[in-house]
């Protein structure tokens, strides 16, 4: 299950992140690839990092140590990494002659699908560490600092989440008022083009306690948003507070209950794990966002087949008809793959008659691209790349024009606004609304944290313009 890509630099709001950081103790650049769980994942490594005295940095000239955190999903994804480790090997080279070490690290689902291949073709490299056991880098690091070189991509028997030393109230105030959390991790569901069941492992629920802990320490650092983050976010489940089986639903409404923590996000979720439950909490829980990522990845029941996805076009949509009569003010996104092997005009065709019978306010699309070692990638029937790039830009054409028109939908009405960020330009401020579009207001509106009540009078290419009501 594929949670939405992105790309970051510098993990950490800053490298000295405050006048009273020791200028001459060891600094880490984290550089993310990937999902928000990578974004997740590179903020609790520099939390173990700096339990061995590291601090983070937006500058990778200054690091002592640079991390990438790798995702496996995007086609050529190992390529893009041995690209970004030869400019990092130089780097490495001209801090040798100049007598100052620099380590170099990946770590996530590329290291994970790698292994000791890394190693083989970028010996500039000192370690490997997997998504499974990146809380063990300070016992890798020192081992590396003792010469060795280190693969570490083994499935940790322990808990990870339980050995990672927690950040500081500072530290995690410095963040900002959205935070991600992740509550699951895993996927069982072994979908024919993807890799995240070889990457990430089977699927693995954090305990309850565990959970609602972390969730008040970001609460009481100013936290007013948080997203839960699974690759099968759905699939939670764990023993609750009274002793029983719980699932994501009842999970959404303890953290309903943590003072401060006014908004609540999930994602990714699989169809097959939408229960009852879950459509109720969206039904009754003024705190979960109306936005739902649900991905289908094709309208077609031939290819959802062959994708091992195990539901049907008309399955899904009766769920989007059961949703959205819980939620009537719910915006749907989704994931979609076109050019599948085998995939013919009319498995196409079902594909974009799906997506204008949902609607979707906003959704990410690909081309298919064999991922080694997935059962999709020794099918017969690949598509050229023609082919699956005229396919993509009709289904981008048309999902372009349903999130034009879901904001176009929302001019004149009234939204609650959680403000984040200065805006970009003097006298803004930036806000995300129910749906996730950015929001800008005049600064005069509120202050960061606050959530507004505001009127929507525009829309930008990317934006919602709006004034307090």
């Amino acid at each position: 299950m594929e949670l939405n890509t992105i790309e970051s630099h510098g993990i950490g709001a800053a490298a000295e992140r405050s006048a009273g950081t020791d200028r001459t103790a060891k600094k880490v650049f984290v550089k993310t690839y990937g999902c928000q769980m990578n974004v997740y994942d590179s903020q609790r490594m520099t939390d173990a990092l700096a339990a061995d005295g590291y601090v983070a940095t937006d500058a990778v000239e200054d690091a002592d140590l640079v991390l990438l955190n790798t995702c496996h999903i995007r086609e050529k994804a190992a390529e893009k990494v041995y690209s970004e480790l030869g400019r990092i090997r130089d780097m490495k080279t001209e801090r040798a002659e100049a007598g100052r070490e620099l380590l170099i690290g990946v770590a996530g689902c590329v290291a994970q699908a790698e292994g000791a291949e890394i190693i083989r073709r970028a010996p500039a490299v000192d370690l490997v560490i997997g998504p499974q056991t990146y809380h063990r880098l300070p016992d890798v690091l020192a081992r590396v600092r003792g010469g060795e070189k280190i693969v570490e991509t083994e499935y940790a028997i322990e808990d990870k989440f339980e050995h990672l030393p927690q950040p500081k109230h500072a530290e995690l105030a410095r963040r900002g008022v959205t935070a991600f959390l992740t509550v699951q991790e895993g996927c069982d569901k072994f979908c024919t083009f993807c890799v995240v069941p070889y990457t990430r492992g089977s699927e693995v629920s954090r305990p309850v306690a565990q959970i609602v802990a972390e969730a008040e320490r970001l609460a009481e650092a100013g936290v007013r948003e948080v997203t839960l983050l699974g690759q099968n976010v759905n699939a939670w489940h764990g023993v609750g507070e009274n002793g029983e089986e719980w699932g994501l639903g009842r999970l959404l409404f303890r953290l309903a209950e943590i003072p401060g923590l006014a908004r609540l996000r999930y994602t990714t979720s699989h169809p097959r794990d939408m229960d009852d439950e879950l459509i109720a909490a969206h039904r009754d829980l003024p705190a979960l966002m109306p936005y739902l990522h649900l991905p289908v990845q094709s309208g077609s029941d031939r290819i959802l087949k062959a994708m091992n996805r195990r539901h049907t076009a008309r399955d899904y949509l009766a769920l989007i008809e059961r949703i959205r009569a819980a939620r009537p003010d719910i915006a749907m996104s989704g994931d979609f793959i076109v050019g599948f092997p085998g995939e013919t005009d009319e498995d196409f065709e079902a594909t974009l008659k799906l997506v204008r019978e949902v609607g979707y306010a906003s959704a990410f699309t690909f081309k298919y691209s064999p991922r080694p070692g997935t059962p999709g990638a020794e099918m017969d029937g690949h598509l050229s790349e023609t082919v699956k790039d005229e396919r993509l830009q009709r289904l981008q054409a048309l999902i372009n024009d349903q999130q034009q028109n879901f904001i176009a939908s929302v001019v004149g009405r009234t939204i609650s606004t959680l403000i984040e960020k200065p805006g970009r330009r003097p006298g803004q401020i930036l806000g995300r609304s129910p749906w996730l579009n950015p929001v800008i207001v005049d600064d005069k509106a509120g202050g960061i944290g606050d959530i507004i009540d505001v009127r929507i009078t525009k829309t930008g290419p990317n934006s919602l313009f709006a004034e307090l009501v």
